[in-house]
């Protein structure tokens, strides 16, 4: 016979089994947990295509090859890369494995009834005894109910547990971690987040076409989109005048929630969105559009309407970019816009407060080819002049012209623009319950008091004793009450 051991092989099923368990244990949920953490560092600090393309057009142009390597590990977009996803799900599937079962054991644990009496009391915390009078079960029963302890009797002792609210904070905070869960996941298949720039006095239509940037959850797509327009009606800020602080910024819109509803006049503040349904419109940033027209030598007019222009400080000196693409030559007119004009020796022209007290829109005249037929993503706000030639340097107020050597520019206004956050997520609601849920759970487990109190009489005498789980205080004071009541004190 051989002395070896034979070690069972653990088949399919059990090496299932295994993973499983190992998937599911709190320790695997709290590595993936702090891995998601780390995974998600890289989003926050390298730009993001669904939150601002131009930037990462920007990154490939200044560091071509490490872009390169970024793209090929999805870093720029993280938040969508496989990694970032497989990364979740796991984490998705440890919870839920995690949780459930605990959830299970806690809802046990909120309906059980008291443990039996111990057979030696003098054992446990706070023991007293002295001789019995023949009615203590009677008072104990009555005060133990009376301060809302679960009872359980016998025939010569009583069993009290209180603090079961414990418990039941326990099981809703794990069950509220599964509902946060679902709220994102929700919210990263259906949701839409997009923003778009709109000049006082322009009217924006809820479609795809129409945002600046919007990016699609998993399986939202155009038609998803609620059919409703925005109308920017005025924009009002604010401002300190000692400091240029802003004190308050306030958006009047006329909105259509449908095609052939009533139009409806409301107002939008940088904490006050409106809504449509799950989807909220937030007012997020703000600038100037200066209104311009162009005309060619003979004439014509080659471009018209508000540019806006992208704030550089807090007094909202803006650069800008005028292209004109359909002039005969192309021109393009690298510009900056002062609200309240003044010279500086060594910054030039500035801006000495952010409202309109001195306007002047100062650029340069650039001809020549724009790039914009090359299909590499250009910034709205700049001008690659590397293949054009520069032909004139000027500055305008508003009402003011100048001709050149190819046509004429008029400075005719300037309005204010607005930059509006579309978001929709329909499972933030479910998110927003989890949280509250879980929080309310967290604070009941944390400061709910478990403790249990039993007293025997028998012999003609009565025990007491008392046992406080978790080293909760208060169970001293508790079993005073409850011996001077049996006392008669």
């Amino acid at each position: 016979m051989s002395d070896e051991t034979q070690i069972p092989e653990l088949g399919a099923i059990g090496l299932v089994r295994y993973f499983w368990r190992q998937l599911t244990s709190m320790r695997t949920a709290l590595v993936l947990l702090l891995l998601l953490a780390l995974v998600a560092i890289p989003g926050s600090l390298i730009p993001q295509n669904a939150q601002n393309p131009m930037a990462v057009s920007d990154y490939f142009e200044k560091h071509r090859t490490l872009a390169i390597w970024f793209e090929r590990f999805s870093l720029f977009d993280v938040y969508s890369s496989p990694w970032f996803s497989a990364i979740y799900i796991l984490l998705f599937i440890s919870l839920i494995g995690c949780v459930l079962p605990r959830s299970f054991e806690h809802l046990q644990a909120t309906r059980a009834l008291p443990p039996k009496t111990p057979k030696n009391l003098a054992r446990m915390e706070h023991f007293q005894s002295w001789s019995a009078n023949g009615n203590e079960l009677e008072i104990a029963k009555a005060w133990l109910r009376a301060k809302r302890f679960r009872v359980l009797e016998s025939e010569e002792s009583i069993a009290a547990e209180k603090g079961y609210l414990r418990e039941t904070g326990n099981l809703f905070f794990h069950i509220s971690l599964i509902l946060i869960l679902v709220g994102v996941l929700i919210g990263g298949l259906f949701g839409v987040r997009g923003s778009a720039i709109l000049s006082q006095g322009e009217r924006f239509v809820n479609n795809a076409t129409s945002y600046d940037t919007i990016s699609f959850g998993q399986i939202s797509k155009e038609n998803s989109l609620p059919p409703f327009t925005i109308k920017v009606d005025k924009f009002v800020a604010k401002y300190n005048t000692l400091t240029s602080a802003p004190e308050d910024y306030t958006l009047y819109v006329t909105t259509v929630a449908e095609p052939g509803a009533t139009p409806k006049q409301q107002v939008v503040k940088v904490n006050s969105p409106i809504t449509f349904g799950s989807t909220r419109v937030y007012l997020q940033a703000n600038g100037y559009s200066p209104i311009v027209t162009v005309q060619d030598k003979q004439g014509n007019v080659t471009f018209q309407g508000p540019v806006p222009f992208l704030p550089q400080d807090g007094n909202l000196r803006s650069i800008g970019a005028i292209k004109v693409p359909d002039g005969d030559p192309q021109l393009g007119f690298v510009s900056s816009f002062v609200p309240t004009y003044e010279r500086s020796t060594n910054q030039g022209a500035i801006s000495v407060f952010p409202e309109l007290l001195d306007p002047k829109l100062l650029f340069s005249i650039w001809q020549g080819d724009l790039g914009l037929d090359s299909g590499v993503p250009q910034s709205v706000y700049r001008i690659d002049t590397s293949k054009m030639k520069q032909i004139s340097l000027s500055s305008l107020k508003p009402g003011e012209f100048l001709k050149f050597s190819e046509g004429t520019i008029t400075f005719e206004d300037v309005v204010p623009w607005v930059n509006l956050q579309i978001v929709s997520d329909p499972g933030k609601s479910y998110s927003l319950i989890g949280g509250i849920v879980a929080i309310l759970g967290l604070l009941a487990s944390l400061f709910t008091r478990r403790r249990r109190i039993w007293i025997r009489v028998s012999a003609g005498e009565v025990q007491v004793a008392g046992l406080a789980k978790n080293g909760a205080p208060g169970l001293a004071i508790e079993m005073s009450d409850f011996v001077a009541k049996l006392k008669g004190n």
